[in-house]
């Protein structure tokens, strides 16, 4: 692949102030535009939690609830 400069010379470009700025009421060239914004996607698989630590999880969360249910009525009565 080779390298493109995203940053046209100023002198080549229309539309351009000197040192490539940009005056008001032009628009500046969109990314889709530049050749390496890369091939396109077609394969994008979730990125879930698997069963097994989330099962974990929510019996920790179970567990540590029950243990703080029973320790607040043991001070309570």
């Amino acid at each position: 692949m080779r390298y493109v400069n995203p940053d046209p010379e100023p002198e080549r470009a229309t539309g351009l102030e000197p040192g490539g700025g940009v005056p008001p009421g032009e628009t500046p060239p969109a990314e889709s535009s530049m050749p390496e914004a890369g091939p396109r996607e077609t394969h994008n698989p979730t990125k879930g939690w698997a069963k097994g630590p989330l099962t974990l999880i929510i019996a920790l969360v179970v567990l540590v609830a029950a243990f703080l249910l029973g320790y607040a009525l043991v001070l309570i009565f």
